[in-house]
């Protein structure tokens, strides 16, 4: 067995990956500090700094899953580091930081449940390297694998910002977001539990329990239900003009655009391919709930 064939091996591999990561996007923060850009700009500069760190150690081992856990790390890591940078511990701040590190350690942990090892890769990120040509296949890998990902969490992030930045105390609405967004990754827990036993026992067959039985990606929709509900949870304190309320909207709607529209008809082509009946089975179950 390869060194690389080591689970705990490749485990703290990706622990060092990524506290690099967080070293380079902190030194890249700090350097644009004073520079007069506005801090958005600077939090996505050095977003974007990490990613590639991930991206460059992903090319290393020639394994584009080493970026995985960035889409369930980055989220409560930023926020949390902005919280304290603004010193930003009101009811509304802590609210979105709870629901944002239960999000997290609940989808990391589904991450860390299933990943087996460096030589283990998505099955989506083999999909493109074997029908692509190695230039195009790295330019998919850099920019559509990486880059874009880092960008929706990024703007699904920023009425997050925008909330720990006006340090303001929730009201009912901010409640209401809250509970959105408990009840989008508790959704998640509940439907890749059950889908994590199913597969156990039924390999090869199509999991129509629980959830599944009402909807053929609960998971997915609880992703898309999380940062509609941090959404909420900004537009509950009515933070600065309009036009600027209205562009925050654009974060949670591109996330939920790319799991309809890229996701979900990666995932049904394979399921159709692999799984007989799946074809009845997408006819008579909605696609989320």
């Amino acid at each position: 067995m390869s060194i690389k064939e080591s689970r705990s091996f490749s485990f703290i591999v990706i622990f060092i990956v990524y506290a690099i990561a967080f070293v380079v996007g902190m030194l890249v923060y700090r350097s644009l500090a004073g520079t007069g850009w506005h801090y958005l700009w600077q939090l996505f500069f050095s977003d974007v700094a990490a990613t590639v760190v991930v991206w460059l150690f992903g090319l290393l081992f020639r394994n584009v899953s080493v970026y995985d856990p960035y889409w369930s790390v980055a989220p409560p890591v930023m926020l949390t580091l902005w919280a304290c940078q603004l010193h930003s511990w009101t009811s509304a701040t802590l609210l979105l930081l709870i629901a944002v590190w239960y999000w997290g350690i609940r989808l990391t942990g589904n991450w860390a449940y299933t990943f087996k090892n460096l030589n283990s890769e998505d099955w989506r990120y083999t999909k493109y390297r074997t029908e692509q040509k190695p230039v195009v296949f790295q330019l998919i890998n850099f920019f559509g694998l990486n880059i874009m990902p880092t960008i929706v969490v990024f703007l699904v992030m920023i009425p997050g910002f925008f909330v720990i930045e006006a340090a303001a105390q929730a009201n009912m609405v901010s409640w209401f977001g809250f509970i959105v967004c408990v009840c989008a990754a508790t959704l998640q827990l509940v439907s890749d539990t059950q889908r994590h036993r199913f597969a156990k026992d039924h390999k090869g067959q199509i999991c129509q329990v629980g959830l599944w039985k009402h909807g053929r990606h609960p998971n997915y929709f609880g992703e898309i239900l999380m940062w509609w509900g941090v959404w909420l949870m900004f537009l509950a304190l009515s933070i600065g003009p309009s036009t600027l309320r209205d562009l925050c909207v654009i974060g949670p709607l591109l996330n939920a655009c790319m799991f309809r529209f890229i996701s979900v008809p990666l995932m049904e082509k394979r399921q159709l391919q692999n799984k007989p009946g799946y074809a009845e089975y997408q006819k008579r179950t909605g696609m989320f709930l």
